[in-house]
């Protein structure tokens, strides 16, 4: 990958008449991110948000960090709580549908060889956050490809709650790394990058946050056993 990143301004694609697969796959391959400011229709954005406004906020969990056998909560690296989504919803169904079309140009373009993709909701209440980290450790698991869908209606900047991306490996994780971009949770942008390249971080939230957060994963064991979803 060319870690020659370029700005937020030149990997932000407005609605047009190009393919979201062959941007989304250009940038992963050129420049590892892309953010795009409404790819999916209308009908499902609003959808998802009547969804994840229907869930009683009793059913999300805390959620923690690591995965299996080291997943732990720790409430001050992440404050925010989540529902793991499955096909029981129809505006979740072709969210899915999408991201599974996604997933096979994505494979078509760039012979990634994604697997699955696994996502839930994620609800920041006013004051949360999630400290900088990265999604995906190299050869430690098999999470490839990250996305984070908005689902925040009305969004302000006085709202906090953005996604600050960070420039890959070391130089990225040093505590006084500046942010390469930062991605306003708008209704219905998607951000898009590769999990293994980018840490990043949640700023504090003023209001409630809504997002889809998934990754596209690799199955990583052997023979006939499927690598377990988070």
């Amino acid at each position: 990958m060319n870690t020659a990143l370029r700005t937020a301004e030149n990997r932000t694609f407005g609605p047009s008449g190009d393919d979201p697969i062959d941007l989304i796959a250009a940038a992963l391959r050129t420049d590892g991110y892309i953010v795009l400011p409404a790819p999916l229709p209308p009908a499902v954005l609003g959808g998802l948000l009547r969804h994840f406004r229907s869930i009683d906020r009793e059913h999300f969990r805390r959620a923690g960090i690591g995965r299996e056998d080291e997943h732990q909560l720790n409430r001050f690296v992440r404050s925010d709580k989540i529902f793991w989504l499955d096909n029981a919803n129809p505006a979740v169904s072709a969210y899915l549908a999408w991201m599974e079309t996604l997933r096979l140009g994505l494979n078509r373009r760039l012979f990634l060889g994604l697997f699955d993709y696994e996502c839930h909701y994620a609800y920041y209440d006013r004051g949360t956050f999630y400290k900088k980290h990265l999604d995906a450790f190299k050869g430690s698991t098999n999470r490839v490809v990250s996305s984070v869908l908005y689902l925040t209606p009305n969004w302000q900047p006085r709202d906090g709650g953005e996604l600050a991306l960070y420039s890959p490996g070391e130089e990225g994780l040093a505590p006084e790394a500046p942010p390469l971009m930062k991605v306003a949770p708008r209704f219905g942008q998607i951000v898009v990058f590769l999990s293994e390249e980018f840490p990043h971080e949640v700023l504090p939230v003023q209001r409630p946050r809504y997002s889809v957060t998934g990754w596209y994963r690799v199955n990583n064991s052997l023979g006939d056993i499927i690598d377990p979803a988070s």
